[in-house]
């Protein structure tokens, strides 16, 4: 069979590995599921989302067109859950009224220039 990218084609597992399970299309085509698109969410364990012998549909991600090497995906074909975390503590926007940082500099510069001023006058006499 010609299997193209973005395909849902029926496959049977024959056979997990901790990095991913080994996929048969047909007598002569392999695949490989990586466990990153076994499903949405963290997989610790293979063996606890699929079985040998289990056939399914499963999506193409990729060809390489090269080696040959098809990468296969179940993820593809779930709906992603979309949580709503809400923080416990409600944020409220508040007006900064603080207006440091630069007025102090601009109390201070008189001072700094009278006592430059002292010092350079002190220097030449």
């Amino acid at each position: 069979m010609d299997y193209k990218i973005g395909m849902i084609v029926k496959g049977r597992i024959t056979g997990i590995q901790p990095y991913g399970a080994f996929v048969s299309l047909d007598k002569e085509t392999q695949g490989l599921i990586h466990i990153s698109e076994c499903t949405h969410g963290y997989v610790k364990n293979l063996n606890d989302v699929l079985t040998v012998g289990d056939t399914m549909d499963i999506v193409i991600l990729d060809i390489d067109e090269y080696t040959k090497k098809i990468s296969l995906s179940l993820r593809a074909l779930e709906e992603q859950n979309h949580f709503q975390y809400h923080s416990k503590k409600r944020k409220y926007r508040q007006e900064k009224t603080d207006h440091d940082g630069f007025d102090t500099i601009r109390e201070l510069m008189p001072h700094w220039i009278k006592e430059a001023k002292d010092d350079e006058a002190r220097q030449i006499n």
